[in-house]
């Protein structure tokens, strides 16, 4: 075990909580936006203590991935109060344990900023979508305005030793290097928040 897993294994009691209040102040509708686009056979990245599992549609078939067991413990509790077939697995962003054009659609909500190769976990989601799938992200991002940019930066100081979570990453641009065709994309709250959907392409 790394110590970044350590990190959010002693996280995860407190994750609900705090996060909780970004989503009312800062997040607001965006796991709604994402779930809501998602369908067919699911692969959601990161899926943490399974804050999304209220928002997805009926008739998804869900594979749920984080790399902390106390994370997914929490996110077990959860499945028993959704009506969605739900399979939870501890694995690697980065090392998708999943065989070439597994899905119709990868979710990964504020996931990104805390894993430690994003470019690497973005090919993975696009090597296990299915042609034509659809990839959708939500995260805090780097603001391009600069006096906020100067504070994320601060702020991420503090936040990349705790719990290894980047506050000024960008991953669209590694999105669409990826190989991604970006359907829909919308800038939120000073440009600090990004939602994605993109398309991975059929050839």
């Amino acid at each position: 075990m790394t110590d970044h897993h350590r990190q959010w294994d002693r996280y995860a009691d407190r994750y609900d909580r705090d996060i909780g209040f970004f989503e009312r102040v800062q997040f607001k509708g965006g796991r709604e936006w994402v779930c809501a686009q998602a369908s067919g056979d699911v692969l959601e990245v990161a899926v943490g203590t399974g804050r999304n599992l209220p928002f997805y549609p009926e008739g998804v078939r869900l594979t749920g991935l984080d790399f902390s067991a106390a994370m997914l413990d929490i996110a077990r509790a959860r499945v028993l109060e959704t009506p969605h077939k739900v399979a939870l697995i501890q694995g690697d962003a980065q090392r998708l344990p999943f065989d070439d054009s597994s899905f119709d659609t990868v979710v990964c909500t504020l996931g990104l900023c805390g894993v430690p190769d994003e470019r690497g976990a973005i090919a993975e989601m696009h090597r296990v979508l299915r042609p034509g799938g659809r990839l959708l992200l939500l995260d805090h991002v780097g603001s391009h305005h600069k006096p906020i940019r100067l504070v994320q930066r601060l702020l991420e100081l503090v936040t990349v030793r705790m719990i290894g979570d980047y506050q000024t990453r960008r991953p669209l641009p590694l999105v669409a290097q990826a190989g991604f065709v970006i359907e829909r994309r919308e800038r939120l709250k000073a440009g600090t928040v990004e939602r994605v959907a993109a398309i991975k392409g059929t050839r």
